[in-house]
């Protein structure tokens, strides 16, 4: 069978099934700190993450021992459409970031997902993180979105398809575009064509964006727990930051004490 085709970027507390009837279990409540700012960034610490490659923007072959060879890639992203001139533009992850998805029935499922694995169909039961849909319209009005995910796009492009009905995202990026490096997907945002300074990633998962950490606004993993406001409270931060000269100087300003 294929390796899975819903997954993170390993960081060792967060990752779906690697097979149907394997259910990862509801993770505890993670109590937030009163400073939201603070607790927004406390997971870019250093221990948290692999060493970063020594070169960036380019390519690893996907190759788990030995050397990597680097190679040129294209960007992965299209022209900048007029309606999005102007505007930074935000990375957002899928999986335990706006939704999870499991190959257990749910019976409070938001979505159910028939996905084809060596010609059989199994369903997928997702689950929508509270308050995804104001945060996902908020975040179309102020950045050019980008939707990119380590899951296979199999699975990750129909639920996309019901999640995003007012089409916030502009262009959607899976698996293979992913660099794969000492084990995990990563996200490689110098790859994308959009200048760095104006770009931001959303991911649960450290091991993302352990490229460009410094353009990263990390979010608690989320499973099922109906309580969770992570994404409300993120509106206000997103909205500061989309009025800074850019991202560092953004991202600076609410990493300070």
């Amino acid at each position: 069978m294929e390796s899975s085709i819903i997954t993170q970027a390993q960081r060792g507390d967060s990752a779906l099934p690697s097979k149907p009837g394997q259910v990862k279990r509801s993770s505890p409540k993670k109590p937030r700190s009163r400073n939201i700012f603070s607790a927004l960034f406390c997971c870019l610490r250093a221990q948290d993450v692999p060493p970063l490659p020594q070169a960036q923007g380019t390519l690893p072959q996907a190759e788990e021992n030995g050397p990597v060879a680097k190679i040129p890639g294209p960007c992965l992203l299209p022209e900048v459409t007029p309606q999005d001139q102007g505007k930074m533009c935000v990375v957002i992850d899928l999986d335990e970031t706006l939704v999870h998805s499991s190959f257990k029935p749910i019976s409070n499922a938001d979505f159910v997902v028939p996905v084809e694995i060596e010609g059989t169909t199994h369903q997928v039961y997702v689950l929508k993180r509270p308050h995804v849909d104001e945060f996902l319209q908020r975040m179309g009005e102020l950045f050019e979105c980008i939707l990119f995910t380590a899951s296979l796009a199999k699975y990750a492009d129909p639920v996309t398809d019901l999640l995003d009905q007012r089409r916030v995202f502009r262009t959607r990026l899976f698996r293979e575009s992913c660099v794969f490096h000492q084990g995990c997907y990563v996200k490689d945002l110098s790859r994308l064509g959009r200048e760095l300074s104006k770009t931001l990633i959303l991911d649960n998962s450290p091991a993302s964006y352990i490229f460009h950490p410094e353009n990263a606004v990390p979010v608690v993993s989320w499973f099922d727990d109906s309580e969770d406001s992570e994404l409300l409270n993120l509106i206000p931060v997103f909205e500061e930051l989309s009025q800074a000269e850019d991202v560092y100087t953004g991202l600076g300003q609410l990493r300070a004490p």
